[in-house]
Protein backbone atom coordinates (compact mmCIF):
# COMPACT_ATOMS: atom_id res chain seq x y z
CA UNK A 1 0.00 0.00 0.00
CA UNK A 2 2.67 1.95 0.71
CA UNK A 3 4.32 1.85 -2.49
CA UNK A 4 1.32 2.18 -4.11
CA UNK A 5 0.98 5.72 -2.34
CA UNK A 6 4.35 6.17 -3.14
CA UNK A 7 3.84 5.99 -7.14
CA UNK A 8 1.08 8.98 -7.61
CA UNK A 9 2.51 11.26 -9.39
CA UNK A 10 3.39 14.82 -8.15
CA UNK A 11 1.02 18.12 -8.93
CA UNK A 12 3.39 19.59 -10.80
CA UNK A 13 4.04 16.52 -13.14
CA UNK A 14 0.61 16.39 -13.48
CA UNK A 15 0.05 20.17 -14.60
CA UNK A 16 2.59 19.48 -17.26
CA UNK A 17 0.44 17.25 -18.94
CA UNK A 18 -2.22 19.69 -19.19
CA UNK A 19 -2.69 21.68 -22.68
CA UNK A 20 -5.86 23.44 -21.45
CA UNK A 21 -6.16 27.39 -20.87
CA UNK A 22 -8.15 26.92 -17.84
CA UNK A 23 -6.87 29.08 -14.81
CA UNK A 24 -4.24 27.13 -12.95
CA UNK A 25 -4.96 27.83 -9.60
CA UNK A 26 -8.51 25.65 -10.71
CA UNK A 27 -6.18 23.30 -12.51
CA UNK A 28 -4.41 23.00 -8.89
CA UNK A 29 -6.50 22.35 -6.78
CA UNK A 30 -8.55 20.10 -9.27
CA UNK A 31 -5.41 18.10 -9.38
CA UNK A 32 -5.09 17.51 -5.57
CA UNK A 33 -8.43 16.38 -5.27
CA UNK A 34 -8.20 13.89 -8.01
CA UNK A 35 -4.70 12.52 -6.37
CA UNK A 36 -6.72 12.57 -2.91
CA UNK A 37 -9.71 10.50 -4.08
CA UNK A 38 -7.03 8.07 -5.36
CA UNK A 39 -4.91 7.94 -2.31
CA UNK A 40 -9.08 7.48 -0.02
CA UNK A 41 -9.07 4.51 -2.72
CA UNK A 42 -5.84 3.16 -1.98
CA UNK A 43 -6.16 2.85 1.66
CA UNK A 44 -9.28 1.10 1.04
CA UNK A 45 -7.60 -1.56 -0.78
CA UNK A 46 -9.18 -0.67 -4.11
CA UNK A 47 -5.84 -0.59 -6.16
CA UNK A 48 -3.60 -3.62 -6.07
CA UNK A 49 -1.11 -1.79 -8.82
CA UNK A 50 0.32 1.65 -10.05
CA UNK A 51 -0.12 1.80 -14.18
CA UNK A 52 -4.05 2.67 -13.90
CA UNK A 53 -2.96 5.72 -11.50
CA UNK A 54 -0.42 7.40 -13.49
CA UNK A 55 0.29 10.95 -14.20
CA UNK A 56 -1.96 10.82 -17.29
CA UNK A 57 -4.53 9.60 -16.06
CA UNK A 58 -4.71 12.07 -12.71
CA UNK A 59 -4.22 14.96 -15.81
CA UNK A 60 -7.67 13.37 -17.72
CA UNK A 61 -9.46 13.46 -14.41
CA UNK A 62 -8.29 16.53 -13.28
CA UNK A 63 -9.35 18.16 -16.62
CA UNK A 64 -12.66 16.87 -16.34
CA UNK A 65 -13.42 17.87 -13.20
CA UNK A 66 -12.46 21.19 -13.77
CA UNK A 67 -14.35 21.41 -17.27
CA UNK A 68 -17.19 20.47 -14.93
CA UNK A 69 -16.85 23.27 -12.39
CA UNK A 70 -17.06 26.36 -15.55
CA UNK A 71 -20.10 24.27 -16.67
CA UNK A 72 -23.37 25.87 -15.02
CA UNK A 73 -25.69 23.17 -13.13
CA UNK A 74 -28.79 25.07 -14.53
CA UNK A 75 -28.31 24.11 -18.19
CA UNK A 76 -31.22 23.73 -21.14
CA UNK A 77 -32.23 20.07 -21.61
CA UNK A 78 -33.91 18.28 -24.65
CA UNK A 79 -37.37 17.49 -22.95
CA UNK A 80 -38.24 14.24 -25.08
CA UNK A 81 -40.59 12.85 -21.79
CA UNK A 82 -44.34 14.73 -22.86
CA UNK A 83 -44.93 16.34 -20.24
CA UNK A 84 -45.38 19.81 -20.82
CA UNK A 85 -44.79 21.57 -17.48
CA UNK A 86 -42.16 19.31 -16.12
CA UNK A 87 -41.19 20.80 -12.40
CA UNK A 88 -37.86 18.94 -12.57
CA UNK A 89 -37.12 20.21 -16.25
CA UNK A 90 -38.68 24.05 -15.26
CA UNK A 91 -42.11 23.78 -16.00
CA UNK A 92 -43.37 25.92 -19.23
CA UNK A 93 -40.58 27.33 -21.29
CA UNK A 94 -40.57 30.74 -22.87
CA UNK A 95 -41.78 31.21 -26.26
CA UNK A 96 -39.02 32.96 -28.49
CA UNK A 97 -40.11 37.01 -28.14
CA UNK A 98 -40.70 36.76 -24.86
CA UNK A 99 -36.66 35.50 -24.45
CA UNK A 100 -35.20 38.05 -26.43
CA UNK A 101 -37.22 40.57 -24.29
CA UNK A 102 -36.07 39.37 -21.46
CA UNK A 103 -32.74 39.53 -22.41
CA UNK A 104 -33.23 42.93 -23.96
CA UNK A 105 -34.30 43.79 -20.42
CA UNK A 106 -31.37 42.05 -18.53
CA UNK A 107 -28.31 43.42 -21.09
CA UNK A 108 -29.36 47.30 -20.36
CA UNK A 109 -30.89 49.65 -17.71
CA UNK A 110 -34.96 49.19 -17.74
CA UNK A 111 -37.80 51.42 -16.68
CA UNK A 112 -38.85 48.72 -14.15
CA UNK A 113 -39.55 51.49 -11.23
CA UNK A 114 -39.17 54.98 -14.08
CA UNK A 115 -42.14 56.67 -15.45
CA UNK A 116 -41.32 57.87 -18.87
CA UNK A 117 -44.35 60.70 -18.80
CA UNK A 118 -43.37 62.27 -15.33
CA UNK A 119 -39.71 61.56 -15.27
CA UNK A 120 -39.91 60.32 -11.44
CA UNK A 121 -40.76 57.00 -9.86
CA UNK A 122 -43.14 54.83 -11.31
CA UNK A 123 -44.73 51.18 -10.84
CA UNK A 124 -43.39 48.26 -11.39
CA UNK A 125 -46.18 46.40 -12.23
CA UNK A 126 -48.37 49.15 -13.27
CA UNK A 127 -48.39 47.97 -17.31
CA UNK A 128 -48.76 44.22 -15.95
CA UNK A 129 -51.74 45.20 -13.99
CA UNK A 130 -53.28 47.08 -17.04
CA UNK A 131 -52.67 44.08 -18.90
CA UNK A 132 -54.51 41.37 -16.52
CA UNK A 133 -57.42 43.83 -16.30
CA UNK A 134 -57.87 44.02 -19.69
CA UNK A 135 -57.85 40.11 -20.33
CA UNK A 136 -59.24 39.69 -16.99
CA UNK A 137 -61.53 41.97 -15.94
CA UNK A 138 -59.84 42.17 -12.75
CA UNK A 139 -59.83 45.58 -11.05
CA UNK A 140 -56.54 45.43 -9.37
CA UNK A 141 -53.56 42.87 -9.53
CA UNK A 142 -50.43 42.18 -7.43
CA UNK A 143 -47.45 40.13 -8.86
CA UNK A 144 -45.36 38.05 -6.07
CA UNK A 145 -42.60 34.89 -6.60
CA UNK A 146 -44.69 31.59 -7.08
CA UNK A 147 -48.23 31.24 -6.10
CA UNK A 148 -47.34 30.13 -2.55
CA UNK A 149 -46.23 33.04 -1.55
CA UNK A 150 -49.49 34.84 -3.03
CA UNK A 151 -51.58 32.73 -0.91
CA UNK A 152 -49.40 33.58 2.20
CA UNK A 153 -49.21 37.07 1.42
CA UNK A 154 -53.41 37.58 1.10
CA UNK A 155 -53.42 35.43 4.34
CA UNK A 156 -51.11 37.92 6.02
CA UNK A 157 -52.31 40.96 4.82
CA UNK A 158 -56.11 40.11 5.01
CA UNK A 159 -57.31 37.53 7.80
CA UNK A 160 -54.45 37.75 10.41
CA UNK A 161 -55.72 36.28 13.73
CA UNK A 162 -58.62 35.24 12.60
CA UNK A 163 -60.85 32.28 11.39
CA UNK A 164 -60.53 31.13 7.75
CA UNK A 165 -62.86 28.60 7.02
CA UNK A 166 -62.31 26.10 4.10
CA UNK A 167 -63.44 22.43 2.79
CA UNK A 168 -61.79 19.28 3.86
CA UNK A 169 -62.18 18.31 0.41
CA UNK A 170 -59.38 21.27 -0.17
CA UNK A 171 -56.82 21.21 2.09
CA UNK A 172 -54.34 20.05 -0.78
CA UNK A 173 -50.91 19.30 -0.70
CA UNK A 174 -49.07 22.27 -3.17
CA UNK A 175 -46.20 20.13 -3.68
CA UNK A 176 -42.98 19.91 -2.20
CA UNK A 177 -44.78 19.11 1.26
CA UNK A 178 -46.55 22.59 1.37
CA UNK A 179 -50.13 21.80 2.41
CA UNK A 180 -52.87 24.17 2.32
CA UNK A 181 -53.40 24.09 6.17
CA UNK A 182 -49.30 25.03 6.85
CA UNK A 183 -49.50 28.16 4.50
CA UNK A 184 -52.85 29.00 6.63
CA UNK A 185 -50.88 28.62 9.97
CA UNK A 186 -47.82 30.93 8.35
CA UNK A 187 -50.17 33.49 7.14
CA UNK A 188 -51.45 34.02 11.03
CA UNK A 189 -54.68 33.08 10.03
CA UNK A 190 -56.78 30.12 11.71
CA UNK A 191 -57.97 27.22 9.90
CA UNK A 192 -61.69 26.31 9.90
CA UNK A 193 -62.58 22.91 8.57
CA UNK A 194 -65.87 22.59 7.04
CA UNK A 195 -67.64 19.36 5.11
CA UNK A 196 -66.37 16.07 4.52
CA UNK A 197 -64.20 15.14 2.15
CA UNK A 198 -66.19 14.37 -0.69
CA UNK A 199 -69.00 16.61 0.32
CA UNK A 200 -69.05 20.04 1.08
CA UNK A 201 -72.32 21.93 1.25
CA UNK A 202 -73.24 25.54 1.21
CA UNK A 203 -74.66 25.10 4.66
CA UNK A 204 -71.27 23.91 5.92
CA UNK A 205 -69.68 27.59 5.19
CA UNK A 206 -73.03 29.57 6.23
CA UNK A 207 -72.98 27.53 9.83
CA UNK A 208 -69.26 27.89 10.08
CA UNK A 209 -69.14 31.70 9.39
CA UNK A 210 -68.64 33.84 12.86
CA UNK A 211 -67.42 37.02 14.85
CA UNK A 212 -64.52 35.52 14.58
CA UNK A 213 -64.62 34.89 10.79
CA UNK A 214 -62.69 37.08 7.90
CA UNK A 215 -62.83 34.90 5.02
CA UNK A 216 -64.36 31.87 3.20
CA UNK A 217 -61.26 30.10 0.88
CA UNK A 218 -61.57 28.12 -1.72
CA UNK A 219 -58.75 25.90 -3.33
CA UNK A 220 -59.18 24.33 -6.58
CA UNK A 221 -57.80 20.64 -6.71
CA UNK A 222 -55.76 21.37 -9.51
CA UNK A 223 -53.59 18.42 -9.16
CA UNK A 224 -56.52 15.89 -8.21
CA UNK A 225 -59.66 15.00 -8.70
CA UNK A 226 -62.45 13.61 -6.34
CA UNK A 227 -64.71 11.29 -7.84
CA UNK A 228 -68.03 9.50 -7.30
CA UNK A 229 -70.47 10.01 -4.33
CA UNK A 230 -69.27 14.16 -3.92
CA UNK A 231 -70.67 17.48 -3.65
CA UNK A 232 -68.63 20.88 -3.96
CA UNK A 233 -70.32 24.56 -3.41
CA UNK A 234 -70.00 26.37 -6.74
CA UNK A 235 -67.35 29.49 -6.27
CA UNK A 236 -69.98 31.78 -7.35
CA UNK A 237 -72.29 30.51 -4.39
CA UNK A 238 -69.22 31.15 -1.79
CA UNK A 239 -68.52 34.39 -2.82
CA UNK A 240 -72.14 35.33 -3.21
CA UNK A 241 -72.47 34.02 0.65
CA UNK A 242 -68.81 36.07 1.78
CA UNK A 243 -70.59 39.32 0.57
CA UNK A 244 -73.93 38.36 2.24
CA UNK A 245 -72.07 37.71 5.75
CA UNK A 246 -69.48 40.40 4.93
CA UNK A 247 -66.12 38.64 4.80
CA UNK A 248 -63.75 38.13 2.12
CA UNK A 249 -63.87 35.22 -0.27
CA UNK A 250 -60.61 34.08 -1.63
CA UNK A 251 -59.84 32.12 -4.26
CA UNK A 252 -56.49 29.73 -5.25
CA UNK A 253 -57.24 28.64 -8.54
CA UNK A 254 -53.82 27.46 -8.39
CA UNK A 255 -52.27 26.66 -12.01
CA UNK A 256 -54.49 29.60 -13.67
CA UNK A 257 -55.57 29.51 -17.02
CA UNK A 258 -56.91 31.76 -19.19
CA UNK A 259 -57.55 29.51 -21.82
CA UNK A 260 -60.93 27.08 -21.61
CA UNK A 261 -59.30 23.67 -21.26
CA UNK A 262 -62.16 21.21 -20.19
CA UNK A 263 -62.67 20.98 -16.88
CA UNK A 264 -60.72 23.51 -15.73
CA UNK A 265 -62.23 26.76 -14.39
CA UNK A 266 -60.49 29.90 -15.78
CA UNK A 267 -59.29 33.53 -14.57
CA UNK A 268 -62.03 35.21 -16.13
CA UNK A 269 -64.98 33.22 -15.06
CA UNK A 270 -63.67 33.36 -11.46
CA UNK A 271 -63.37 37.02 -11.55
CA UNK A 272 -67.14 36.75 -13.27
CA UNK A 273 -68.37 35.22 -9.97
CA UNK A 274 -67.51 38.03 -8.21
CA UNK A 275 -64.86 36.42 -5.64
CA UNK A 276 -63.09 38.65 -3.87
CA UNK A 277 -59.42 37.93 -4.61
CA UNK A 278 -57.76 35.06 -6.75
CA UNK A 279 -54.49 33.44 -6.80
CA UNK A 280 -52.57 31.44 -9.31
CA UNK A 281 -49.56 30.59 -10.85
CA UNK A 282 -48.06 32.44 -13.99
CA UNK A 283 -45.84 29.44 -14.96
CA UNK A 284 -48.21 26.41 -15.40
CA UNK A 285 -50.78 26.62 -17.89
CA UNK A 286 -50.76 30.37 -18.04
CA UNK A 287 -47.39 29.40 -20.13
CA UNK A 288 -45.35 32.72 -18.26
CA UNK A 289 -42.32 32.63 -15.99
CA UNK A 290 -42.37 31.62 -12.49
CA UNK A 291 -44.31 34.07 -9.94
CA UNK A 292 -47.55 34.68 -7.93
CA UNK A 293 -50.18 36.63 -9.61
CA UNK A 294 -53.27 37.75 -6.73
CA UNK A 295 -56.09 39.68 -8.57
CA UNK A 296 -58.88 41.52 -6.47
CA UNK A 297 -61.18 44.26 -5.87
CA UNK A 298 -58.73 47.62 -5.52
CA UNK A 299 -59.06 48.00 -1.83
CA UNK A 300 -58.07 44.51 -0.64
CA UNK A 301 -54.94 44.47 -3.61
CA UNK A 302 -53.97 47.92 -1.67
CA UNK A 303 -53.90 46.30 1.48
CA UNK A 304 -51.78 43.22 0.33
CA UNK A 305 -49.23 45.81 -1.46
CA UNK A 306 -48.65 47.56 1.85
CA UNK A 307 -47.58 44.82 4.04
CA UNK A 308 -44.20 44.28 4.89
CA UNK A 309 -44.00 40.44 3.23
CA UNK A 310 -44.72 42.26 0.08
CA UNK A 311 -41.01 43.76 -0.57
CA UNK A 312 -39.94 40.64 0.52
CA UNK A 313 -42.05 38.11 -1.76
CA UNK A 314 -42.35 40.38 -4.88
CA UNK A 315 -41.13 39.06 -8.02
CA UNK A 316 -37.72 40.56 -9.60
CA UNK A 317 -37.45 42.43 -12.82
CA UNK A 318 -36.91 39.34 -15.15
CA UNK A 319 -39.84 37.44 -14.21
CA UNK A 320 -42.15 40.66 -14.50
CA UNK A 321 -40.31 41.25 -17.95
CA UNK A 322 -41.43 37.86 -18.94
CA UNK A 323 -44.94 37.98 -17.44
CA UNK A 324 -45.68 41.49 -19.42
CA UNK A 325 -44.20 40.11 -23.25
CA UNK A 326 -46.16 36.52 -22.50
CA UNK A 327 -49.41 38.54 -21.44
CA UNK A 328 -49.03 40.68 -24.26
CA UNK A 329 -49.58 37.78 -26.30
CA UNK A 330 -53.06 37.04 -24.42
CA UNK A 331 -54.33 40.27 -26.15
CA UNK A 332 -54.98 37.92 -29.25
CA UNK A 333 -56.08 34.48 -28.06
CA UNK A 334 -55.94 32.56 -30.94
CA UNK A 335 -52.43 33.88 -31.31
CA UNK A 336 -51.34 32.68 -28.13
CA UNK A 337 -52.24 29.26 -28.55
CA UNK A 338 -49.58 29.24 -31.37
CA UNK A 339 -47.03 31.26 -29.93
CA UNK A 340 -47.05 30.25 -26.34
CA UNK A 341 -45.13 26.93 -26.14
CA UNK A 342 -46.94 25.49 -23.13
CA UNK A 343 -50.24 25.86 -25.59
CA UNK A 344 -49.25 24.90 -28.81
CA UNK A 345 -47.52 21.59 -27.01
CA UNK A 346 -51.20 20.87 -25.20
CA UNK A 347 -53.24 22.35 -28.33
CA UNK A 348 -51.09 20.16 -31.03
CA UNK A 349 -53.01 17.37 -32.63
CA UNK A 350 -52.24 13.83 -32.01
CA UNK A 351 -52.64 13.86 -36.74
CA UNK A 352 -49.82 16.65 -36.16
CA UNK A 353 -47.48 14.81 -33.79
CA UNK A 354 -47.86 11.57 -35.88
CA UNK A 355 -46.29 13.71 -38.38
CA UNK A 356 -43.53 15.53 -36.47
CA UNK A 357 -42.88 11.80 -35.17
CA UNK A 358 -42.18 10.00 -38.53
CA UNK A 359 -39.73 12.64 -39.67
CA UNK A 360 -37.86 12.32 -36.51
CA UNK A 361 -37.81 8.37 -37.22
CA UNK A 362 -36.55 9.18 -41.01
CA UNK A 363 -33.75 10.81 -39.50
CA UNK A 364 -33.20 7.77 -36.87
CA UNK A 365 -33.29 5.05 -38.92
CA UNK A 366 -29.54 5.84 -40.22
CA UNK A 367 -28.71 5.01 -36.83
CA UNK A 368 -29.29 1.63 -37.26
CA UNK A 369 -31.17 1.66 -33.53
CA UNK A 370 -34.58 -0.75 -33.40
CA UNK A 371 -36.50 2.28 -33.89
CA UNK A 372 -40.73 2.65 -34.43
CA UNK A 373 -43.35 4.73 -34.24
CA UNK A 374 -45.64 4.52 -31.18
CA UNK A 375 -48.98 5.88 -30.27
CA UNK A 376 -48.50 7.51 -26.57
CA UNK A 377 -50.71 9.36 -24.03
CA UNK A 378 -49.09 12.30 -22.10
CA UNK A 379 -49.91 14.79 -19.83
CA UNK A 380 -50.07 18.19 -18.77
CA UNK A 381 -48.06 18.04 -15.75
CA UNK A 382 -46.92 20.58 -12.96
CA UNK A 383 -50.07 19.44 -11.06
CA UNK A 384 -52.17 20.90 -13.97
CA UNK A 385 -54.85 18.72 -15.62
CA UNK A 386 -54.81 15.32 -13.73
CA UNK A 387 -57.89 14.32 -15.25
CA UNK A 388 -56.66 14.69 -19.10
CA UNK A 389 -54.27 12.28 -20.75
CA UNK A 390 -53.22 13.96 -24.17
CA UNK A 391 -52.46 12.09 -27.37
CA UNK A 392 -49.47 11.80 -28.75
CA UNK A 393 -46.61 10.16 -30.77
CA UNK A 394 -43.25 8.92 -30.21
CA UNK A 395 -40.42 7.35 -31.72
CA UNK A 396 -39.85 3.78 -29.56
CA UNK A 397 -36.35 2.83 -29.24
CA UNK A 398 -36.62 -0.96 -28.49
CA UNK A 399 -33.65 -2.96 -26.55
CA UNK A 400 -31.11 -5.65 -28.65
CA UNK A 401 -27.98 -7.76 -27.85
CA UNK A 402 -25.38 -4.97 -28.34
CA UNK A 403 -27.28 -2.64 -25.00
CA UNK A 404 -29.89 -1.98 -22.76
CA UNK A 405 -32.48 0.90 -22.38
CA UNK A 406 -31.01 1.35 -19.42
CA UNK A 407 -27.59 2.27 -21.13
CA UNK A 408 -29.12 4.70 -23.58
CA UNK A 409 -31.32 6.23 -21.21
CA UNK A 410 -27.99 7.13 -19.16
CA UNK A 411 -26.17 7.81 -22.89
CA UNK A 412 -29.10 10.24 -23.59
CA UNK A 413 -28.67 11.65 -19.78
CA UNK A 414 -25.05 12.34 -20.42
CA UNK A 415 -25.13 14.18 -24.42
CA UNK A 416 -23.82 18.04 -24.22
CA UNK A 417 -27.24 18.90 -24.55
CA UNK A 418 -29.11 16.32 -21.99
CA UNK A 419 -32.05 14.36 -23.52
CA UNK A 420 -34.41 13.47 -21.39
CA UNK A 421 -36.75 10.41 -22.07
CA UNK A 422 -38.89 7.89 -20.67
CA UNK A 423 -38.53 4.45 -20.37
CA UNK A 424 -41.88 2.13 -20.95
CA UNK A 425 -41.91 -1.65 -20.62
CA UNK A 426 -38.22 -1.90 -21.72
CA UNK A 427 -38.78 0.51 -24.55
CA UNK A 428 -37.36 4.32 -24.85
CA UNK A 429 -39.88 6.49 -25.61
CA UNK A 430 -38.71 10.01 -27.30
CA UNK A 431 -42.42 11.69 -27.39
CA UNK A 432 -42.21 14.59 -30.35
CA UNK A 433 -45.17 16.54 -27.89
CA UNK A 434 -42.60 18.24 -25.98
CA UNK A 435 -39.47 18.22 -28.72
CA UNK A 436 -38.66 21.10 -30.92
CA UNK A 437 -38.12 20.01 -34.15
CA UNK A 438 -35.06 22.36 -34.43
CA UNK A 439 -33.33 19.67 -32.01
CA UNK A 440 -34.46 16.70 -33.92
CA UNK A 441 -30.44 16.62 -35.68
CA UNK A 442 -29.01 16.87 -32.44
CA UNK A 443 -30.87 13.56 -30.88
CA UNK A 444 -30.20 11.87 -34.06
CA UNK A 445 -26.22 12.71 -33.86
CA UNK A 446 -26.50 11.42 -30.21
CA UNK A 447 -27.56 8.19 -30.73
CA UNK A 448 -25.72 7.62 -34.00
CA UNK A 449 -22.71 8.00 -31.96
CA UNK A 450 -24.32 5.61 -29.74
CA UNK A 451 -24.64 3.03 -31.93
CA UNK A 452 -21.29 3.53 -33.84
Amino acid sequence: MNDLLRTLPRVDDVLALIDEKLPRMVLVDCIRHVLANYRTEILKGEYTNAPSICALQVAKDAMELAKSRFTPSLRPVINATGIVLHTNLGRAPMSETVAEHVKQVAMGYSTLEYDLETGKRGSRTAGIENLLAGITKAEAACIVNNNAAAVLLVLSALCQNSEVVVSRGELVEIGGSFRVPEVISQGGAILKEIGATNKTRISDYRNAICQETSALLKVHTSNYKIMGFTDEVSLMEMAALAEEKNVLSIYDIGSGSFIDFADEPTVQQAVADGVDIICFSGDKLLGGPQCGIILGKKEYIANVRAHPFYRALRADKLSLAALEASLVLYLDLERAKMQIPTLAMLFASAEELKEKATRLLGLLKATHLDVSLQRVNGQAGGGSLPMQEFDSWAVAISANEGFTIARLEKHLRRHKIPIIARIQRDTLLLDVRTIDEVHFEEIASCLQNYAD
